[in-house]
């Protein structure tokens, strides 16, 4: 399946085309793309991102039943126009967004890197929050692989699909009492390995963990 199945009229629509996704029961994944312009950055549940080559823009592409979600995420982004902590956004269509590339690591990485998390960055995602939440928005789906730390030591978060969900999401509330619990303990490894923090993952989503973080 291609990557948008609407007539080229721009250069990014020349790369979204490109992109062409296979499905393998429920996974799916992309076939080919436009290597010498692309470069596959990340994943996730309804899209692949890849990094325009020469640039420091990211192409965000949407696949099949989720196209629909690049007009929303777009909307979001609109309206967080102007706030430094969350990408610029410079185009989108009808399965795909163009934004800025941002260099660093995600909050994942510092934990399996060891790279510290310091109480500023907790401080800036809540300033960020709060920012969104009065131009409307309802931040949600915070979570360790959309807040990244940059190379300049900047706070970004990204993903901001589900910012216009009306439910309350306590994702990031949960983090910060585990940070304020576990983590800012001096004895408190701060490496941890990947596996272990995937499978906290998995259980937090099945709500094992609430009597360890409340």
């Amino acid at each position: 399946m291609k990557g948008t199945t609407k007539s080229i009229t721009t250069p990014y629509q020349q790369l979204v085309e490109s992109v062409v996704f296979k499905r393998s029961n429920a996974v799916v994944q992309v076939e080919s793309f436009n290597e010498k312009q692309l470069s596959m950055i990340g994943s996730g549940r309804s899209a692949y991102v890849f990094k325009l080559e020469g640039s420091n823009k990211a192409l965000k592409v949407f696949y099949p039943p989720f196209e629909h979600l690049a007009k929303k995420e777009a909307e979001v982004y609109d309206k967080l126009k102007g706030i430094s902590s969350f990408p610029v956004l410079y185009d989108s269509g009808e399965n795909y967004i163009v934004i800025d590339y941002i260099e660093g690591h995600t909050l994942f990485e510092c934990l399996v890197k060891g790279i510290p998390i310091s109480g500023r960055v907790v401080e800036e995602v809540d300033r960020s929050i709060a920012t969104a939440r009065q131009r409307g928005l309802n931040p949600s789906d915070i979570h360790l692989h959309n807040i990244l730390l940059t190379t300049d030591g900047e706070v970004k978060l990204i993903d901001v699909v589900r910012f216009d969900q009306i439910k309350h999401c306590t994702q990031w509330e949960d983090l910060k009492r585990g940070y304020d619990k576990y983590y800012r303990k001096r004895l408190f490894p701060k490496k941890l390995h990947r596996k272990i923090l995937l499978f906290l993952a998995f259980i937090y989503k099945r709500n094992l963990l609430s009597r360890f973080i409340t």
